[in-house]
């Protein structure tokens, strides 16, 4: 197992540290960093500030969000990426939600399993550099009734295949990354509910007559060094409850679902009463400390290396971390006692 870095959203003030903090993960070893994108900061610029100051570790979306861009512009800052950082880039898709997608892009979200299938095959053809030519329910290369010729990309990657990773969360968008992707955007996973979510993973690779060997679980885990792992899980609770609580509409909150699924229907539903209430504080006392402790890397080193062993026995193989201290001194700090952790667990 192998580790990286998620810096998550940039423009909130913490932009410098930021990118100490992926110095740091390269120096350490960790073979990645992610940066995401929401409706502020886009994830293409970050990686390639981070790209251009570092040497070695790989730089991945995670994810680019897929109604923001066209399939030829991802595949062009794709490629352009894996150029720049000479074959670092890798390329986490996702559709986002309801909210941002029709909110922010004025792109609908309907049918996101069959769009996501058809925006993959593009993307995939042009990074081949065929020309494109594409009928679809969603997408038409070139437009049948215009001017629009097929054409074929012009900058050559550095890669012949540029890895793709699809972030997902419920059991069909599972599957689909397990059919068409080369890895798996992983939230609030669970060393004990894994089985049920790779088990969907696995259906899909079945479909195209493979196994998850080769195939990259990259969840995101919250990281809090310290004595006494309650106290250090106190720090994850406005993340998690803003995903749990917030991330979308009553109607459609993939995260809730996900946490109701885990086993914490009523505590979840909780938390989203709560946070829609705009009771934000008793939305983070609603979330259980087992569900965070769960879904998190607490506590200090024996126990984290004891997390890091049983993630990898659940099947990741690059945990992601988010360090969640309030300084930069504290979050290098964590990254070193991770790496440190992920020694003594033995499954590097």
């Amino acid at each position: 197992m192998r580790l990286g870095l998620n810096v998550g959203y940039w423009g909130a003030g913490n932009d410098a540290d930021n990118l100490e903090l992926a110095k740091e993960a390269e120096r350490l070893g960790f073979s990645v960093v992610w940066a995401a994108e929401a409706y502020g900061s886009d994830a293409a610029t970050v990686l390639t500030w981070i790209a251009a100051h570092t040497e070695r570790i790989d730089v991945g979306s995670a994810i680019f969000q897929i109604p923001a861009r066209t399939p030829a512009m991802a595949a062009m800052t794709a490629a352009t990426l894996d150029t720049l950082s000479e074959g670092r880039f890798r390329f986490g898709l996702g559709v986002s939600g309801p909210q941002v997608s029709e909110g922010w892009h004025g792109v609908r979200f309907d049918k996101p399993l069959a769009r996501t299938r058809e925006y993959v095959d593009i993307v995939k053809a042009a990074l081949r550099r065929e020309k494109l030519r594409y009928e679809g329910k969603h997408y038409t290369l070139p437009l049948p009734d215009g001017p629009g010729k097929p054409l074929a990309l012009t900058v050559h990657p550095v890669r012949e295949e540029i890895p793709i990773y699809l972030a997902a969360v419920g059991p069909k968008n599972l599957e689909l990354a397990g059919e068409i992707a080369d890895g798996w955007l992983g939230v609030f996973y669970s060393a004990e509910y894994a089985a049920e979510s790779l088990a969907h993973v696995q259906a899909g690779r079945a479909k195209v007559g493979k196994t998850l060997e080769g195939f990259d679980v990259v969840p995101t885990s919250p990281l809090v060094v310290g004595e006494d792992w309650q106290e250090a899980a106190n720090a994850v609770r406005p993340y998690a409850s803003l995903y749990v609580g917030g991330m979308g509409s009553r109607e459609k909150n993939f995260y809730n679902n996900l946490a109701c699924r885990m086993g914490f229907e009523q505590q979840a539903a909780e938390v989203q009463d709560k946070f829609l209430a705009k009771d934000y504080q008793g939305a983070m006392a609603a979330l259980p400390v087992e569900f965070l402790d769960a879904t998190s890397l607490l506590g200090p080193l024996e126990r984290i290396a004891d997390g890091m062993q049983a993630l990898a026995g659940a099947g990741v193989t690059t945990l992601t971390l988010s360090p969640m201290h309030f300084d930069l001194d504290q979050n290098v700090a964590a990254l070193r006692t991770a790496a440190e952790a992920l020694d003594k667990a033995g499954v590097a």
